[in-house]
């Protein structure tokens, strides 16, 4: 049974998410709340949080999201689909984001992997990090014209240095993709796209899916600073 809160400072959008989830036998509700002070002195404990962005504010709770993301798995549901919110949101730790609009079905997924340990987006916002990490994706190419570049760092940057290989999977992966997809995008086989996860991992020494996510967002951040 994966155990669910859900925060929203909306009533109908609480109550339609519980009688959503309740159709499921692996899904059950045990907190509904209006503000992030309503899981205070809850003691029953839960797998996933379900987390409007926007609460009864104009500005996103990200502060929240960043504390809760530390103790809980954060799954944000949010009305906004826009590139700016959803790339805060995951940068201050939320394991996925779906928007409102999602198809029922989208949200229970993602409630799934979540709960998993898993990391998970709808394809909408797969594109927005699409559009975000693409043109970033690719570090300057070695001097001697590979491909792949070298794996040490630069002088004068501390950022692990990947291969443009491993640059491309890291931003496959954060919009959302299985290694499997990948391996189709990028032409290759499965094992060589687990080959240079691996890599990715060591190199930036992250875990789980989510933390290789974080990793994408903070790579490109730091590249648009001037």
């Amino acid at each position: 049974m994966i155990r669910i809160a859900v925060i929203d400072d909306h009533e109908l959008i609480r109550h339609g998410l519980e009688y959503l989830l309740h159709r499921h036998e692996d899904l059950q509700v045990v907190l509904r709340g209006s503000s992030v002070g309503d899981l205070r002195g809850f003691d029953a404990g839960y797998d996933v949080l379900i987390l409007d962005l926007y609460l009864a504010e104009d500005r996103p709770c990200l502060a929240a999201v960043k504390e809760l993301s530390a103790v809980t798995r954060v799954l944000i549901v949010s009305a906004s689909g826009r590139p700016a919110d959803v790339l805060a949101a995951i940068r201050c730790g939320a394991n996925g984001y779906v928007t409102k609009d999602a198809p029922s079905e989208l949200i229970v997924a993602a409630v799934r992997t979540v709960a998993a340990g898993g990391f998970y987006l709808s394809a909408g916002l797969a594109d927005i990090l699409q559009s975000e990490l693409d043109d970033n994706a690719r570090p300057p190419a070695a001097a001697d014209g590979s491909e792949d570049g070298s794996d040490g760092g630069s002088e004068g940057d501390a950022r692990p240095r990947l291969s443009a290989r491993e640059e491309e999977t890291l931003s496959y992966i954060a919009q959302g993709f299985t290694h499997a997809q990948v391996g189709r995008r990028m032409g290759v086989s499965k094992a060589t796209v687990d080959t240079y996860v691996e890599r990715i991992r060591a190199k930036l020494q992250v875990g789980n899916k989510a933390e290789l996510t974080r990793a994408a967002l903070n790579r490109l951040e730091r590249r648009d600073r001037p």
